[in-house]
């Protein structure tokens, strides 16, 4: 592979993570290593759970706590923040061709992440690895040093009118 590009899954609609895994897949299938970091999530989604199984994938997700941030203790975004640094880090430090970020505007957005680490891995991406980064509201750096921004718009969602999040579909 030359040059690695940045991709950027943005938006208020459904897709951003299934569309990052499925170029994880694409890039499993032409034998390169991924490595994923999911931010606010606790690695046990479905296609997740398949990735796992995967030796050229490794995967650094994990949660401190079930409630949603707005819900956080001090204490509570304090250690998300701690164990997103550390799993960011551990990222960085293995060898990959592709690195994921799932949900990483939203913890650089909410302050739960190294701001600097990141903005200096999307402002100074390895020449050579794929970033992909995932979540509403991107950072204007993240905007601006992108090469690929797909937005995905909700349009009708199955949630609006109360219904569960489904196996298989939805996580």
């Amino acid at each position: 592979m030359k040059a690695g590009k940045i991709h950027l899954y943005c938006g208020e609609g459904k897709g951003k993570t299934t569309a990052a895994m499925g170029l994880a897949l694409r890039a499993i299938g032409a034998g390169r290593r991924v490595t994923i970091v999911q931010f606010l999530k606790d690695g046990t989604s479905h296609e997740v759970q398949l990735l796992k199984t995967m030796p050229c994938v490794k995967v650094f997700a994990g949660k401190v706590c079930e409630a949603f941030v707005w819900n956080m203790t001090p204490q509570q975004k304090q250690q998300t923040t701690q164990l997103h640094n550390q799993q960011l880090q551990a990222a960085l430090e293995t060898p990959c061709d592709m690195l994921i970020l799932d949900e990483i505007c939203a913890a650089y957005g909410l302050g739960l992440v190294d701001a600097e680490k990141v903005k200096t891995l999307v402002t100074q991406k390895p020449l050579d690895t794929e970033l992909v980064l995932t979540g509403r509201d991107p950072a204007d750096f993240m905007m601006e040093n992108a090469d690929y921004i797909t937005e995905m718009v909700k349009i009708k969602h199955p949630f609006d009118k109360g219904q569960p999040a489904r196996a298989g579909i939805e996580y």
